[in-house]
């Protein structure tokens, strides 16, 4: 994961989970959330897709880490949240 190109495995996600540092981007005319966990903004993601709206972008603010949608699949399965 130390190469920027490279797309972060399912399990480094997992392991990410708890760090902080993380924004979520979405459509809305609000600003973003700004230095959440990992788990805090993927959790929110789910809670937008539940509702039918786009789950939004989360990127890392240190790095340009950016989870598509299959990654946050991944995770909400990781925390047990229905698909």
């Amino acid at each position: 994961m130390n190469d920027p190109k490279t797309k972060p495995t399912p399990e480094e996600l997992i392991k990410l989970l708890p760090t902080s540092g993380w924004v979520l981007n979405t459509d809305d005319k609000t600003d973003p959330e700004k230095d959440s966990t990992l788990e805090e903004l993927v959790r929110k993601t789910h809670t937008r897709h539940e509702k039918g709206e786009h789950p939004g972008l989360i990127s890392r603010i240190e790095t340009v880490i950016e989870l598509d949608l299959i990654q946050l699949q991944h995770l909400w399965e990781y925390l047990g949240l229905p698909m």
